[in-house]
């Protein structure tokens, strides 16, 4: 009975499913793939006649997060919706300190690895979502969801051990690949806990999603500030970006972009679920990784194809596997939702 009567409705309302559909897909590719290229450039090439490289990734990080804190206040300003915070503003603070780790964490990794050995890695950002799952929600994973992590993990290690030779500016005299993957470890696990401590603020709090941007950024950007004073950087970076206009130019964009990319991310998952959003994300990561390997020159080696095929084959597998309809939640469906915040990039 309940059948028959959703089918013309779902009928009729293709169209403006279609055209959601491309909305949600465009904004998604367009933002992350700029976001990503936008940030091994300035990370990885030089600017200016003397070839100066930027170095201050805490100063990328303020100005992403000022920019979208601001985004956000006018948001629940113009919807006229509660600007007061909802939860304590210690556990915002908690979301916003690990969040800055984690962000410095995948700016510095730039320095040792190229950026697709990056992308890459962020693929197995499941394996401390489970961790953490477990130790924060309780959450419980069956087998098919570890065989997906340790799928992942050896596409990622092939990938990372098997590298040709890349040259940039801050591997001399320094173990970068260690270094790098030291890093990008880092990312992983703050990432992980940031993403489960927010699907815990939003279950345990009758929370907006603006309103936690809004908060968490906010302190992002009191934070970054802080610490860029505290290091000297914030006026060697404002100098840097004095003398290369270009620079000025393309942290603006990737601020913009940044932004940009977190509304898309909500729209897609508050319209069509985490399922189509990290299939999705898993396409644009293709995307990013291609993209850079000709626009940067980076070349991979035979093994490196073979880590790709494998970390994508299961992540669209999954993908695949999760279409079938299901009469209760896996464990398997809440890995994947983690809930839907663990799937978020963090620009």
């Amino acid at each position: 009975m309940a059948e028959s009567s959703s089918s013309p409705s779902s009928s009729s309302s293709s169209p403006s499913k279609l055209w959601k559909a491309t909305f949600a897909v465009t904004g998604i590719m367009v933002t992350l793939v700029t976001y990503g290229l936008l940030q091994e450039k300035i990370m990885r090439v030089p600017y200016g006649a003397e070839k100066e490289y930027f170095k201050y990734s805490l100063f990328l990080v303020f100005c992403n997060r000022i920019t979208t804190s601001a985004v956000s206040a006018g948001f629940l300003l113009a919807s006229r919706k509660a600007i007061d915070p909802v939860a304590p503003i210690y556990k915002y603070c908690l979301v916003s300190v690990t969040n800055i780790l984690t962000t410095t964490c995948q700016y510095e990794a730039l320095k040792y690895v190229s950026f697709p050995v990056q992308t890459l890695a962020k693929c197995a950002k499941m394996i401390p979502v489970m961790v953490w799952g477990t130790l924060i929600m309780q959450k419980k994973y069956h087998a098919p969801d570890y065989l997906l992590a340790f799928l992942v993990t050896l596409g990622c290690s092939v990938f990372i051990l098997y590298p040709v030779s890349d040259i940039n500016p801050y591997s001399r005299g320094r173990e970068n690949t260690v270094w790098g993957v030291l890093l990008m470890t880092g990312y992983l696990g703050f990432d992980g806990f940031t993403s489960t401590f927010q699907d815990k603020l939003f279950k345990g709090y009758d929370m907006e999603i603006h309103n936690q941007i809004f908060y968490t950024t906010l302190c992002s950007c009191i934070l970054s500030l802080t610490g860029l004073i505290v290091q000297g950087h914030l006026v060697l970076a404002a100098d840097f970006v004095y003398r290369h206009h270009d620079c000025f130019f393309d942290i603006a964009l990737l601020s913009t972009v940044a932004t940009a990319s977190q509304f898309f991310i909500s729209y897609t998952i508050r319209t069509f679920g985490a399922l189509t959003f990290a299939t999705i994300m898993t396409t644009r990561q293709l995307v990013s990784i291609m993209l850079s390997c000709v626009w940067f020159s980076h070349p991979l080696s035979w093994e490196q194809w073979i880590g790709a095929v494998i970390v994508f084959g299961s992540l669209y597998a999954k993908s695949f596997w999760r279409k079938a309809p299901q009469k209760t939640t896996t464990s398997a469906t809440l890995v994947q939702n983690g809930d839907a915040n663990n799937l978020k990039e963090n620009p």
